[in-house]
């Protein structure tokens, strides 16, 4: 998962550096992936069988701060 807040009034800015560059650096064909938005902020998720690739850092001008990035292990549920 990956993170990242916008610099005042850069939103839509972000938004498309994370659909055209990001989805591409971690592009793959056995990735899933997947954009999210809520207010100033950009999330983007990968699921795939490996850890995907490493996202590059969105133009400074076009972020608050930053951008964070976790890796997560699926866990599959008892039963």
């Amino acid at each position: 998962m990956w993170e990242a807040k916008a610099a005042e009034g850069r939103g839509i800015e972000l938004l498309r550096w994370a659909l055209d560059e990001g989805v591409r650096a971690v592009a793959d064909p056995e990735t899933r992936t997947e954009v999210f938005v809520s207010g100033d902020r950009v999330v983007l998720i990968a699921v795939g069988p490996r850890p995907p690739r490493r996202l590059p850092d969105p133009p400074e001008e076009l972020i608050a701060r930053a951008p964070h990035a976790w890796p997560f292990t699926r866990v599959a549920p008892a039963g």
